[in-house]
């Protein structure tokens, strides 16, 4: 893969109609659900949670993604793409099957946090943001997960896990296919 290929790649599709169709019907099919919880003149209000449904769907949100949610809103596509970078839990550049998120703040790093991070990046082979050669876990560096009595705490996809050692950490890794 030349380095012009990885690069776009990692930018993915930039607009709707370079979007598969499969994926689009899919998001259209899902978002009248989602609508149903706000209110019919605001429908703008629903952005946080079609850019997750979107995200289920595509996998990550490129620009293409964020300006169909946008579109489909009828929001501009700089409002998506604000929300999308703004929260960590939304994906602008493709990630592994399995994200890995290890708190290293003040609780968690006096725990063993940032221990447990760095850990992983050498186990792993990757640098904070890094996707595994086979594409099976992208590890990130966060600055909380809300988790500091039960420190240190690391988000595996959407189950959280607390109190952590290396060891546990390496049980638990082992475990993702």
């Amino acid at each position: 893969m030349s380095h012009h290929d990885h690069a776009e790649t990692e930018r993915g599709p930039q607009d709707i109609a370079e979007l598969p169709k499969d994926k689009v019907a899919r998001f259209d099919a899902a978002l009248p659900e989602i609508l149903k919880r706000y209110p019919p003149d605001h429908k703008e209000a629903a952005m946080l949670a079609a850019l997750r449904r979107a995200q289920e769907i595509f996998g990550w949100l490129p620009a293409g993604v964020q300006k169909l949610v946008a579109d489909r809103l009828g929001a501009p596509a700089v409002r998506a793409e604000e929300v999308a970078t703004f929260y960590v839990m939304y994906h602008t550049k493709p990630v592994g099957r399995h994200v890995v998120e290890v708190c290293t703040n003040v609780a968690c790093s006096l725990t063993g946090g940032y221990d447990i991070f760095e850990h992983l990046k050498r186990s792993l082979g990757v640098e904070n943001g890094g996707t595994t050669r086979d594409g099976r876990i992208t590890l990130r560096q966060v600055e909380c997960l809300g988790s500091c009595g039960t420190a240190p705490a690391m988000l595996v996809d959407e189950e959280m896990y607390e109190q952590l050692t290396a060891k546990e950490v390496e049980r638990i890794l082992g475990g993702l296919k």
